[in-house]
């Protein structure tokens, strides 16, 4: 009666829950919720491992296969058994007949580092790039600023300087052999003033003539890359700096220089591979003379390992020539993309 009474009155016993609170039910030992797995849509289980192997879209690699095969089966295959052959003893043999080849270490390399040819050659590619780099870039700068703003007959020169670039070689050195020769159109017309031996008799003038002659082929190709480049310059900041007082050259200094390094960097990057591939011109023009004053390294690989059958000398001259051209392109893009 008296707890009965105490519950009317408002009162609780000892241990009940407080009036109108929930007891709230013990989680001390209970397990923590597994927190529900997230799938994306559309992915099955087991893909993260497939996407880890193969990307995030395996259609691409069945896109690429047959590209990746050709660089894999006419560049890095030969690259890598003319890097074996450059550190053995190599020569060609009857088919069918297996003879050894035993290693030699960098005897190959000093042979033809030793020799007088190989000096030479190495020696005309630097007079090339020194001529032909500074060459290309300003020629094809100045014409392409020229075509971005000319207002009449812009698309007549764009073809006109890009002809040259897809003629073949052969048909364009043609011309040159016709204008450059003893009895040729610019002997005649210099008279008393044509220099003598003429141009592709001499030593002193032949390698300075096809560094020309490929400045004036590539040329077409460089100038639309840095008439693309002009193209995205914002005229607004033309138009500031000379509201500010800046002449044309010092807007041209101050703003279209600037806009321009990346093609530039990527110009100069591209000049030193091709100088550095330079073959066919002294072929055709000269076959490396007068006494070796246009011979290039890559005719020198051709003279070594085809004519001579030597081509364990040969490879030694390519790879020589491969490693010189990259550490000169990294060097170049180094001080062309520093801040």
């Amino acid at each position: 009666m008296t707890s009965l009474r105490d519950s009317r009155d408002g009162t609780r016993a000892a241990g009940d829950p407080p009036r109108g609170r929930r007891p709230r039910p013990s989680t001390r030992h209970a397990p923590p919720a597994a927190a529900p797995e997230r799938r994306t849509p559309g992915r099955r289980p087991g893909a993260p491992r497939l996407e880890r192997r193969l990307g995030n879209s395996p259609l691409g690699l069945v896109l690429t296969a047959p590209y990746t095969a050709y660089v894999l089966v006419v560049f890095i295959i030969p690259f890598g058994v003319g890097v074996w052959m450059a550190f053995h003893d190599y020569f060609f043999t009857a088919p069918g007949v297996s003879v050894p080849h035993p290693f030699v270490g960098f005897d190959n390399f000093t042979e033809v580092l030793g020799e007088e040819r190989t000096q030479r050659a190495f020696a005309n590619l630097g007079l090339f790039m020194a001529i032909n780099i500074p060459l290309t870039v300003v020629l094809a700068l100045v014409l392409a600023s020229a075509l971005n703003a000319a207002t009449h007959w812009r698309g007549f020169f764009r073809v006109a300087y890009y002809v040259p670039y897809v003629t073949a070689s052969v048909a364009t050195l043609a011309v040159w052999l016709f204008l450059f020769n003893g009895s040729g159109a610019v002997n005649k017309v210099l008279g008393p003033w044509a220099p003598d031996p003429s141009w592709l008799a001499n030593k002193h003038l032949v390698m300075p003539l096809i560094a020309v002659y490929v400045t004036w082929k590539q040329l077409g190709f460089y100038v639309l890359l840095y008439l693309a480049a002009l193209q995205n310059v914002p005229k607004e900041l033309h138009e500031a700096a000379l509201t500010d007082g800046a002449g044309r050259r010092q807007a041209f200094r101050a703003v279209t220089l600037p806009a321009v390094r990346p093609v530039t960097s990527l110009v100069i990057l591209l000049s030193i591979i091709t100088a550095g591939q330079i073959f066919t011109e002294p072929f055709l023009l000269t076959g490396g003379g007068p006494s070796g004053a246009s011979l290039t390294p890559a005719l020198l690989v051709y003279q070594r390992g085809i004519e001579q059958g030597e081509p364990d000398a040969a490879a030694a001259i390519g790879l020589i020539l491969v490693t010189g051209v990259l550490i000169i392109a990294t060097l170049a893009r180094r001080v062309m993309e520093r801040d």
